[in-house]
């Protein structure tokens, strides 16, 4: 049995298609080169013949991406340990940027919590991004910032920042 009436009828122009294309070509792609030689096929026929001869397109094989070694390269030791349970004598304030949508433009959200009571001790809206969106967050803290035992961020670049290292 030959792979045309195994598979399909037009499996070997399928195949033919498919390695000019130097295995770069996917079902639209070779739906549209049968086309222009009157082959009139699905593009679910290609996708089961491809599926049956083992044929997968090289962009849709995911790559391997590189991460950018830069962000965050400073060794900060984690304090907190996920231990978010810490008691009423310890003053320790955790800030999280989130983002959100109003009238069709983000807004960016600070938010700063006190572990110790669950309660949110500062917070600031703004259109950007930035340490200044998060020093108007802490400068809401009621009590100095000398006297927190620890604060605690995602590292992010709005929390890396000259500003807000002269406030610890």
């Amino acid at each position: 049995m030959n792979r045309q009436t195994s598979v399909g009828l037009y499996a070997d122009k399928i195949v033919t298609l498919f390695n000019q294309s130097y295995q770069s070509y996917g079902t639209r792609r070779i739906r549209f080169d049968l086309q222009k030689e009157n082959i009139w096929v699905s593009c679910h026929y290609i996708a089961r013949v491809m599926k049956a001869l083992l044929l997968v397109s090289k962009y849709t094989v995911k790559r391997y991406q590189s991460h950018n070694t830069e962000v965050n390269e400073t060794a900060t030791e984690n304090h907190l340990q996920r231990q978010f349970d810490v008691g009423d004598k310890k003053q320790i304030v955790v800030a999280d940027l989130t983002y959100i949508q109003v009238k069709q433009r983000w807004n960016y959200l600070c938010v700063l919590v006190n572990l110790s009571d669950r309660q949110i001790v500062g917070y600031h809206v703004g259109q950007h991004k930035t340490a200044e969106l998060v020093m108007s967050a802490l400068s809401q803290i009621k009590l100095p910032l000398s006297k927190l035992d620890l604060f605690h961020s995602d590292r992010g670049k709005e929390f890396d920042n000259r500003l807000l290292a002269d406030c610890f």
